[in-house]
């Protein structure tokens, strides 16, 4: 995954967060109302995720709506793929954070581990 400037990522939080592809001027009306923020600028950034890959468009008369090419989750997923591919120690890398998990998120890795063991 790219890496997100943080105008980026609150476009991509309220694509996330919608239930249907978005226009820029939907995206523009859902950001915090602190953004003073141009048109303009929603649809160049929209432009550039759709360019990074983070965003499908389709064609809505003369203008397009955007959504997340995958999920947030799916995204956070592969961020921690490309920080272990850019280790030099990823298993000391993985260690470590076992080291600082919870008990919670060590159980959802158990149950994921094992699921995946048992799929053929």
């Amino acid at each position: 995954m790219p890496p997100l400037g943080k105008l980026e990522a609150a476009v991509m939080g309220v694509l996330w967060s919608a239930d249907a592809a978005l226009t820029v001027r939907e995206v523009l009306e859902r950001l915090p109302v602190q953004r003073n923020l141009a048109y303009t600028t929603v649809m160049t950034v929209l432009s550039t995720l759709h360019r990074k890959g983070m965003v499908d468009r389709e064609a809505v008369g003369r203008a397009y709506s955007y959504l997340p090419a995958r999920s947030r989750e799916a995204a956070a997923a592969a961020s921690l793929r490309e920080i272990l591919e850019a280790s030099e120690d990823p298993r000391s890398v993985l260690l470590h954070f076992a080291e600082t998990a919870t008990d919670e998120e060590s159980e959802v890795l158990r149950d994921g581990l094992a699921k995946r063991s048992a799929e053929p």
